[in-house]
C-alpha cells in the first residue's frame, strides 16, 4: 500500500474481514491486523446467519457454497410443558428463515476475498491511522487498554457445542428445546437440506457442564438423544466437544479519541485526531439462544461502512460525529436483542407456581398469532420493514 492506511482494523475474524472488504469497496485504504492463527484444534463452530447477513456476504462474494450453508426451511421451538412455536419459510414467503453456516468455510471465503483486495493490507501489528476499529472479540485487549468498561452479566450456564450425525434426515428443520431449568438445546441442520449432519448448541447449568463434557461418547449420545426427545432418532457425536461460559455484555462507550501515541512510539503518524470505535463482540455479546450474535456483529460492520461511505467529502473517516451516529444506531438494535434473549432465558429459568403452565400457554397463543409471528420472524431475518 503506497499511501498510509485510513483505517486500521484490529481483529481479522468474520466481522473484521467483512468490514475491511466493505471499506475497500469504497476505496478506503485498510490495514487489517491478523496475528498468526493457532493451528491443530478442530473448529466446530457454526452460525445461524439471517437474510441480511447473507445478502451482505454475497455482495462481497464471500458466501460459502451450498455444502457449507444449509437453509433453514422450518424452525420448531418447544417449551417444557407442551408449549410449541413453529416458524415456516413458505408461510413467510421466503426461501429460508436462516442459513446454518460452517465457520471454517466462511472464514476461508473471507480470507480469499481479502487476499485479492488491493485496498487491504494484512499486517502483523497495529499501525497508526485516522480510525482504529476494534474487532478483537469479547476478550479484547485493545478495548481494555482504552479504558472502556465492559459490563458483563454472567448466566449460571455454559454452552456446549459439537457436531452430530442423526439417524434421520433433518429436512432443513432447526429444532430447539427449553426446559424448566433455563437450559436450551438447539439442533441446527447442516450438510444440505436432506442431510443428517447437525450442529449442537446446548446451554446447560454450569455445574452440569463438566459432567457432560466428561461423559463417554456413548453416554453423551444418549444424553443428547433424550434431551431432544428422539426427534431425529439416535444421535452420534462426530467431533470434539467445546464449552464456554455464557454472558451478555455491552461496552459503556463504543467510540472515542485514541490516546496520543506519538510520545510513546515516536511515530510521525500518531496524532490526537485519531479515533477508535468498537464493533462485534468487542462492543456487545448476547445469549446464544436466538442465534443472533454474529448477525449483530455483521450489522455493525454494515452500518459503520455505510456511515463512512455517506460522509461529507471533507470529513475524516475518524470524525467523531460520524462515529457517534454509528454508535447510536447500533446500540439501540443491540439492546433490543439483548433484552429479548435475556427475557426468554429468565422466563424459562424458573419453575415455581403457575409459571411453567403460563409460559407454555403463552407459547401456544403466540403460535396462533400470524401477524405477530410474521413481524418477529422478519426482525430475526434482519428485514426491518
Amino acid at each position: 500500500m503506497a499511501l498510509p492506511p485510513e483505517v486500521c482494523i484490529r481483529g481479522a475474524g468474520i466481522v473484521g474481514r467483512t468490514l475491511a472488504l466493505l471499506l475497500a469497496r469504497e476505496r478506503v485504504r485498510v490495514a487489517l491486523v491478523a496475528p498468526s492463527a493457532a493451528t491443530g484444534k478442530e473448529d466446530i463452530r457454526a452460525y445461524a446467519l439471517n437474510t441480511a447477513s447473507k445478502t451482505l456476504l454475497e455482495s462481497l462474494r464471500a458466501w460459502p457454497d451450498a455444502a457449507h450453508a444449509t437453509p433453514v426451511r422450518e424452525m420448531l421451538v418447544n417449551g417444557d410443558e407442551g408449549g410449541r412455536v413453529e416458524f415456516n419459510a413458505m408461510r413467510q414467503k421466503v426461501d429460508a428463515l436462516a442459513w446454518i453456516v460452517d465457520v471454517p468455510a466462511l472464514e476461508k471465503q473471507l480470507a480469499d476475498a481479502v487476499r485479492f483486495q488491493p485496498q487491504v493490507e494484512v499486517v502483523a501489528e497495529p499501525v497508526p491511522a485516522p480510525l482504529t476499529v476494534v474487532c478483537e472479540g469479547k476478550a479484547s485487549a485493545t478495548r481494555d487498554a482504552l479504558g472502556v468498561s465492559y459490563a458483563v452479566t454472567r448466566y449460571p450456564q455454559h454452552a456446549i457445542a459439537a457436531r452430530l450425525e442423526a439417524a434421520q434426515p433433518h429436512d432443513g428443520v432447526a429444532r430447539q428445546w427449553f426446559n424448566d431449568k433455563g437450559e436450551v438445546l438447539a439442533l441446527l441442520p447442516m450438510g444440505g437440506t436432506h442431510g443428517r449432519s447437525l450442529a449442537l448448541v446446548w446451554s446447560v447449568d454450569q455445574l452440569r457442564a463438566p459432567a457432560l463434557l466428561a461423559q463417554s461418547t456413548e453416554e453423551f449420545n444418549t444424553a443428547v438423544s433424550e434431551a431432544s426427545h428422539g426427534a431425529l432418532g439416535a444421535l452420534q457425536l462426530t467431533s470434539e466437544r467445546a464449552a464456554w461460559p455464557l454472558a451478555r455484555a455491552i461496552a459503556d462507550r463504543w467510540t472515542g479519541a485514541m490516546p496520543n501515541q506519538a510520545q510513546a512510539s515516536g511515530s510521525s503518524f500518531a496524532s490526537s485526531s485519531q479515533s477508535w470505535v468498537l464493533a462485534g463482540d468487542a462492543a456487545h455479546t448476547v445469549h446464544p439462544l436466538a442465534g443472533q450474535g454474529l448477525n449483530l456483529g455483521l450489522a455493525d460492520a454494515a452500518m459503520l461502512a455505510d456511515v463512512i461511505k455517506q460522509r461529507d467529502y471533507w470529513r475524516s473517516v475518524g470524525d467523531a460525529r460520524l462515529l457517534r451516529r454509528y454508535e447510536r444506531a447500533r446500540r439501540a438494535d443491540v439492546l433490543q436483542m439483548s433484552l429479548a434473549t435475556d427475557g426468554l432465558q429468565q422466563l424459562f429459568s424458573h419453575s415455581m407456581g403457575p409459571l411453567p403452565a403460563l409460559r407454555n400457554w403463552g407459547m401456544r397463543g403466540f403460535d396462533r398469532t400470524r401477524l405477530l409471528k410474521h413481524w418477529i420472524a422478519n426482525q430475526a431475518m434482519g428485514l426491518k420493514a
